[in-house]
């Protein structure tokens, strides 16, 4: 079969690959239809991360079941699923208290499209993906919901509903700020899932013409960062989301959440040398939330709202490419690009 394949920066090629087998009876195989860049691929890409090449690129994902293990008993072939793109079992102690990101049945951040360091589960944008816990890891795609919408439910999408979902469902209606910046679906996202949800007021901040139109089309007021993000954003803000990707920005995202208020951090920072103000944390005082997402965790939760014509992830998809042109697509890619067969 062939894989697209990270070979060097800016250098991703269709490698001829052994054909995948079921290889366990809670396995299915996977043909991907619908390919979603992540919001750190762009990095990835270029060689700005520590991931090791050769890597079998692409992580968020929709396919059609071509093949299931005897074990399998929610999915059936034909079936067309999202797929969570981290490896979770469903039934350790950390899968059931929803840490899907930590299973315990493989090595520490299993994933799809980030190489071979954590085991061989190869990539997205192959003619197949092995699913070794399939009733675990996918979620069924309702009729009439198309793919290349939902094609960055499990991971960018995913983290937009972590970033808001439990904080507005505790606050009914709370103002949210969001910074954008370096996360560039994901704060968009948030924007939408946010207003799904039922915040009451939506700021976005960013730099990004281009982004700051589709934050107020989705219904943010929108803040216009392009002389320079404000060291504090002027208004109220228990829920506060922070995409903008640099440590200046993380602590005007802090500093602009209010007492008692909670702020997550979506990005990845690869220093962790980051400045916090920690005192103003501590007088006010605030959570800060930060790490890894629980893919599955979040995934049938994006999925209904998606389904119910609540969420609108295609609004923020920059293109729409065919298979065979993705290596020349992620190479120069800036912004969420989807690839479908």
């Amino acid at each position: 079969m062939q894989q697209l394949t990270l070979v060097a920066p800016k250098q991703l090629e269709w490698l001829e690959v052994p054909d995948l087998v079921l290889g366990g009876e809670h396995a299915a195989l996977v043909a991907p239809v619908a390919v979603a860049t992540c919001d750190l691929d762009r990095a990835i890409v270029d060689g700005c991360t520590p991931h090791q090449r050769p890597i079998a690129f692409g992580h968020e994902f929709v396919g059609e079941v071509v093949a299931v293990g005897d074990a399998v008993t929610r999915f059936a072939v034909g079936d067309v699923v999202a797929v969570a793109f981290q490896i979770s079992c469903g039934v350790c102690a950390a899968c059931r208290r929803g840490h899907t990101a930590s299973c315990e049945a493989v090595p520490p951040m299993a994933a799809y499209g980030f190489g071979n360091t954590r085991g061989t589960w190869g990539g997205a944008l192959s003619d197949r993906v092995r699913v070794p816990y399939a009733d675990a890891m996918c979620v069924r795609i309702p009729p009439g919901l198309d793919p290349a919408a939902v094609a960055s439910a499990s991971d960018n999408v995913a983290d937009a509903h972590r970033n808001v979902a439990a904080d507005l469902a505790a606050r009914p209606g709370a103002p949210v700020l969001i910074v954008g910046g370096a996360c560039h679906s994901i704060g968009l996202y948030t924007v939408d899932m946010a207003r799904a949800l039922g915040s009451e007021q939506v700021t976005y901040v960013d730099h990004d013409p281009e982004r700051l139109a589709l934050a107020q089309a989705a219904g943010a007021t929108v803040v216009d960062a392009a002389d320079g993000y404000p060291a504090k954003i002027a208004g109220e803000f228990p829920i506060a989301v922070h995409c903008g990707g640099t440590a200046e920005t993380l602590a005007a995202t802090i500093r602009s959440t209010a007492s008692n208020g909670v702020c997550t951090n979506a990005n990845i920072f690869w220093d962790d040398a980051v400045p916090l103000p920690l005192l103003g944390m501590y007088l006010s005082p605030i959570t800060l939330r930060t790490g890894r997402i629980n893919s599955r965790f979040h995934l049938g939760h994006v999925i209904e709202l998606a389904a119910a014509g609540r969420i609108h992830p295609e609004r923020f998809t920059h293109r729409v490419v065919p298979w065979a042109q993705a290596g020349e697509a992620l190479a120069d890619h800036t912004r969420k690009t989807v690839i479908v067969r």
